[in-house]
């Protein structure tokens, strides 16, 4: 299945669940949970509030070396967002792709997942934990803070 087929397919709208691609094709669903929306949320405030320029976007579709996989917010710049604007799904990791780990996930398909999203074109990906701490990465390894984002927390709180 290509992703725009995804996108357009009426059976597949409206559902609890985040939809990705694997690179079969193959229609891989992840549910999620409050505490998860929750923390998707926090972070898109955080980062509209903390930077003034560029576009924060939940839910990026973004083509991988492993299909079509979603972040769950990120970071795009103009110049990038103008580029991947009108596409399906982006042809370029936004600058910052970050996840926020469910139940479901492991930690092996969390570094997975930004593995990819550093192959695509990512500069920093930050993975956000079910207690809500954020871990940031660049293609060198472990951050102690965001490069792009400096004042960005290491935790979500209520």
């Amino acid at each position: 299945m290509k992703w725009k087929e995804v996108c357009e397919n009426k059976q597949l709208q409206d559902l609890p669940f985040k939809i990705e691609l694997n690179k079969w094709g193959q229609i891989v669903m992840s549910p999620v949970k409050i505490k998860h929306s929750f923390y998707q949320g926090r972070i898109l405030l955080l980062l509209e509030s903390l930077l003034k320029i560029g576009e924060v976007m939940p839910e990026c579709a973004i083509n991988t070396s492993d299909g079509v996989k979603v972040a769950n917010v990120v970071w795009c710049s103009e110049q990038r967002f103008q580029q991947i604007e009108e596409e399906v799904s982006a042809s370029i990791a936004p600058e910052i792709c970050i996840e926020v780990k469910s139940s479901g996930n492991t930690e092996g398909e969390m570094q997975f997942k930004k593995q990819l999203y550093f192959c695509a074109g990512s500069i920093e990906v930050w993975l956000c934990d079910e207690e809500g701490n954020i871990t940031f990465y660049n293609k060198q390894g472990l951050l102690a803070k965001s490069i792009l984002v400096p004042d960005f927390p290491e935790q979500i709180k209520r």
